[in-house]
């Protein structure tokens, strides 16, 4: 069986909705949001405007662009025309999931979808960091057409509302990471699998968590020596590979633990450790509880 590794690591984010909102501007403005941490997105539809989250070059989006923060930082939108200084302005609601920024009145120069998502995941902030920090995709529509799914299921009230909405986000996200410019320009898991050699070693380790794996059986996948394979992994996913095996073991973990059909033991087993105790160090060194307390505080949640 195929697997792919960033679907894999999307899907245990386990991605939920929590706003989507119609934007349209007009004359000249500048907003700041603050640093939340969670997911953000953006689609253009007409007009453009500039963008910058922090530790990031300033962006120019245009029609037809989308933007992603896998965990948002401060961020500065505004106008083309706005002048340095400029202060904040205040969007103000015209209906519901519908804001206005500048004159309420006259042509709108910029129109745009703007999205918040969370991630479920307990180990969510390890698996965000594999990914890029910003990703910039330019005329792809079908991510728009996605945006547009996301705000009529999130204010709908249809059956199964919430699994739909799942699994479009993580496909939204999917089809994102795999086709923004950003995806291979910072460390991370785009990174290493637009490396084929580095691909091959991750597809590997994803397919066979529970194996011993060495570095030395990690670079032969990679057809690459160990020194090489080792600085060239570490630099393009920003992790050293024992490192990454050890993360994604124990998302894993928690992930089957969260699941509660399987003993300690069988846990272990499957995320490559040859006994229940050994695991049950290793997990406790990660999560900070042992993995049978973990388990218990799940199910109190």
């Amino acid at each position: 069986m195929t697997i792919d590794p960033l679907a894999e690591i999307v899907t245990l984010l386990q991605p939920a909705a929590r706003y989507s909102k119609l934007v349209e501007c007009a004359g000249s403005w500048r907003i700041h949001r603050e640093s939340t941490g969670e997911p953000f997105y953006c689609a253009v539809l007409e007009g453009q405007c500039r963008v910058t989250f922090s530790d990031h070059e300033p962006m120019t989006l245009q029609a037809g662009d989308f933007v992603l923060a896998p965990a948002m930082r401060d961020l500065t939108s505004e106008s083309m025309r706005a002048p340095p200084g400029q202060a904040t302005t205040n969007p103000r609601q015209v209906s519901q999931s519908h804001f206005r920024v500048g004159p309420q009145d006259g042509p709108v120069d910029l129109r745009m979808r703007i999205g918040h998502c969370s991630f479920g995941s307990p180990d969510a902030a390890l698996l965000v960091s594999l990914l890029p920090k910003v990703v910039l995709v330019r005329n792809e529509p079908r991510l728009v057409t996605l945006m547009q799914l996301v705000g009529e299921e999130t204010h709908a009230r249809r059956p199964a509302r919430e699994i739909v909405l799942e699994r479009l986000l993580e496909v939204l996200l999917i089809e994102a990471l795999r086709c923004g410019t950003g995806t291979a320009a910072t460390p991370g898991l785009s990174r290493g699998l637009a490396d084929e050699r580095l691909a091959a070693a991750i597809c590997a380790l994803h397919a066979r968590p529970e194996h011993p794996w060495t570095i030395a059986e990690l670079a032969a996948e990679a057809s690459l020596s160990r020194s090489a394979f080792f600085s060239r992994f570490s630099r393009t996913v920003g992790l050293a590979p024992m490192e990454y095996l050890l993360a994604w073991r124990m998302a894993l973990a928690k992930q089957l633990l969260n699941k509660r059909e399987l003993g300690i033991d069988q846990v272990a087993e499957r995320v490559g450790y040859g006994s229940a105790s050994t695991f049950s160090v290793a997990f406790a060194r990660h999560a900070g509880v042992p993995p049978a307390r973990y388990a218990r505080m799940q199910l109190n949640d």
